[in-house]
């Protein structure tokens, strides 16, 4: 409906947000303007999943409680056609399941209203580090599972699995130290970029996420009363 920002924001990356109150529209739109993204703003789904298509913008913020076509139908629509665009609801609703639902539709990213602007911003620039990622020189293969972080791809066997930027990062994160176990704390902090007791939640939903889409290739096992690791034997099988 609205596009804001300069050619040095797009270049940047074009932030698409999906919002039906516009106050919070306009509040979102400067933030993410100032921090020099370009801005584009829509105030439904359809016309949300419309944008998507005309403008591949580099990130979403969609509010889940939109009129007419919902904000987590609008994700799982993108997901099952095949878009992999980064997601980071918006929503009123502060109830775990609700995250967790969200989080299982493919978003990278959850924000409970009210919120900083600040913070939202700050999220955005976080799942689009994740999306771009540090890649490494060499696949990296564990198991069954080969991991391409130049190219940003997943693999078992020879069957590529289609992962969110947030799933993948995860990923390569546990993937880079075979053997070493990582609290909640620490992957919430080193993979999405900040800290939060009540967000350990969502490092749990991403695993699995993840456990389910590698299937029982996944080298991911749980290490009770701590955290996550990957399977240092595994990693020990030669490469292909």
């Amino acid at each position: 409906m609205s596009t804001a920002g300069t050619a040095a924001g797009r270049a940047r990356g074009l932030v698409l947000v999906v919002e039906d109150e516009p106050a919070i529209a306009d509040v979102v739109r400067l933030n993410l303007a100032k921090a020099g993204y370009g801005v584009h703003v829509e105030h439904d789904g359809e016309r949300g999943l419309a944008a998507v298509e005309r403008l591949r913008p580099a990130a979403i913020i969609l509010d889940v409680g939109l009129p007419g076509l919902a904000g987590d139908e609008v994700c799982r629509r993108l997901r099952a056609g095949g878009d992999w665009t980064p997601v980071l609801f918006v929503t009123a609703r502060d109830d775990a399941v609700d995250r967790i639902v969200g989080l299982e539709m493919g978003a990278d990213d959850y924000v409970t209203k009210p919120f900083s602007p600040r913070e939202l911003v700050a999220r955005v620039t976080g799942v689009l580090r994740r999306a771009q990622g540090v890649p490494d020189a060499a696949p990296q293969r564990v198991g069954r599972v080969t991991l391409d972080a130049v190219r940003r791809r997943v693999f078992v066997g020879s069957a590529e699995i289609a992962l969110t930027a947030t799933e993948f990062d995860l990923l390569a994160h546990l993937m880079r130290r075979p053997g070493r176990v990582f609290s909640r704390e620490q992957l919430l902090s080193e993979v999405w970029g900040y800290s939060s007791v009540a967000g350990t939640r969502t490092v749990d939903v991403h695993v699995a996420q993840l456990r389910a889409k590698l299937g029982g290739a996944s080298p991911i096992r749980t290490v009770r009363g701590v955290g996550y690791a990957v399977e240092h034997s595994s990693a020990a099988e030669p490469s292909p």
